[in-house]
């Protein structure tokens, strides 16, 4: 009996301290879960490059990029996948940030969260610390939170909504902390009345809101409008597809805030 016993509780120490899983984080970008869960419904309608930017995002599933290209085909701004949780940084990150910035694409980078491994402020100072910085040069956007489906379980990542708002929050005080600025919430509509119960607490961060529709559609609780929309996961750039929410001095006000 004793035995028994001491097996239980060796077998619960063993998982308890088992390392956090990174297999596929090459292949976790933003969006990556959201056309698995949400589908394509569309092209946008009603958008062109008279009136919005034409940017997309990229990560280590791209390879190394062609950013020549990209800006000739009318690439304006990127995102950059850098880290994931507090165990994978994107092992492309240098060419793809380098590389944009040497193209004179405006750029940024981005966190695909892991409420499921650590606390959001250890996941802030991680990204800070592997390409997540700002700089008020007009051509480094905000870094970006991607908050979207797990793709290793649970949607929520075993968070009640409460439990939710509260990691977002640390990560996105710990991020103005460090850096001045608030980082830009990448989502969907579905996922956040899902996993933060439609939570209006981030109404001050830039939204970059995930729908392959023909149109926007509705927001997220809190904010009015959205900086940037992801419309497609392909299309005429690397990676996915974004519209920016206005034109050249929209740019350049959310690069420097």
């Amino acid at each position: 009996m004793l035995a028994g016993v001491t097996g239980a509780a060796l077998c619960t120490t063993s998982a308890a301290t088992a390392a956090p899983s990174y297999a596929g984080a090459q292949d976790n970008y933003a969006g990556s879960q959201i056309a698995r869960h949400e589908g394509v419904a569309g092209s946008p309608v009603e958008y062109s490059a008279a009136d919005q930017l034409l940017g997309h995002d990229v990560s280590g599933h791209q390879g190394a990029v062609n950013w020549a290209g990209a800006a000739s085909a009318g690439a304006k701004f990127v995102y950059i996948k850098a880290t994931e949780g507090t165990g994978f940084v994107n092992p492309q990150f240098a060419q793809q940030y380098n590389g944009a910035y040497g193209a004179g694409i405006v750029r940024g980078s981005y966190h695909f969260a892991r409420p499921d491994v650590s606390d959001g402020a250890a996941q802030a100072e991680y990204f800070l610390a592997h390409g997540g910085g700002w700089s008020a040069d007009g051509k480094t956007l905000p870094g970006a939170l991607d908050a979207e489906y797990n793709p290793y379980g649970e949607t929520c990542y075993g968070k009640d909504a409460a439990g939710m708002v509260a990691w977002i929050k640390a990560f996105s005080e710990t991020y103005r902390a460090r850096t001045g600025r608030l980082p830009t919430i990448y989502t969907s509509t579905s996922w956040w009345k899902t996993c933060t119960g439609n939570s209006a607490a981030f109404g001050g961060n830039p939204l970059w809101l995930a729908r392959y529709n023909t149109k926007v559609g509705e927001l997220p609780a809190g904010w009015g409008q959205q900086a940037i929309w992801q419309f497609a996961n392909s299309g005429s750039l690397p990676g996915d597809q974004n519209w920016l929410n206005g034109t050249a001095s929209a740019l350049r006000n959310l690069a420097i805030g």
